[in-house]
């Protein structure tokens, strides 16, 4: 029995069809290998709508009293242990970027619903604070003196630029890994809450 023969010419269209059909799946991603590992270049846009702090900071413990005039209890060392939270320096003079940040704060809270029991709120007050008022309008928050020299190495762990529009997350073992500007929509903070709380297994 005769074996028949391939035509040299079809032989070759083949092999330059099946050269060009690999081409085109293995150069863009030798392209793209390539830029990624050998270049500066990364991809612009994250998912993210805060500031990741990279690397996170871990927060030093420190017993914190109430602000005057807000009747609660010290606060316990461990107060950013355990659970996220949502935490804003300013001097509690309630001007118009402090209550601008603690509304942001309330409402993204507020919306995750069954999820905002994991959520603390927090604000250290650097200085003369308006507690009372505060109190009654942002039920919920808790108003903690950062005055005094106690609060001082926790202080130094918190980025001071812009400081009066930005609200800080605080993961459950007390890392500070993220800022937001309450200038923003407070929708942006709620998604990323809302990620945050979807991959977390603690808090």
């Amino acid at each position: 029995m005769e074996t028949q023969s391939i035509d040299p010419a079809l032989r070759a269209r083949n092999l330059r069809t099946l050269a060009l059909l690999a081409g085109l799946f293995l150069v863009p991603l030798a392209l793209a290998f390539c830029t990624y590992y050998g270049s500066a270049w990364r991809p612009g846009r994250t998912v993210n709508h805060g500031v990741l702090i990279s690397p996170a900071r871990p927060l030093p413990a420190a017993a914190l009293p109430p602000a005057p005039g807000t009747g609660e209890a010290a606060a316990p060392a461990e107060l950013l242990r355990g659970q996220w939270s949502l935490v804003y320096l300013g001097s509690g003079a309630c001007d118009a970027p402090c209550r601008q940040a603690l509304f942001v704060m309330r409402s993204a809270r507020l919306a995750l619903n069954s999820d905002m029991g994991r959520v603390a709120q927090v604000f250290l007050v650097l200085g003369e604070c308006c507690a009372a008022n505060l109190a009654q309008e942002y039920p919920g928050v808790r108003l903690l003196d950062a005055s005094g020299a106690g609060a001082a190495a926790l202080l130094r762990e918190f980025p001071e630029d812009e400081r009066a529009h930005t609200l800080f997350v605080v993961d459950p073992l007390g890392n500070l890994m993220m800022r937001y500007d309450a200038r923003q929509n407070s929708r942006g903070l709620l998604e990323d809450l809302q990620k945050l709380l979807r991959l977390s297994h603690i808090g």
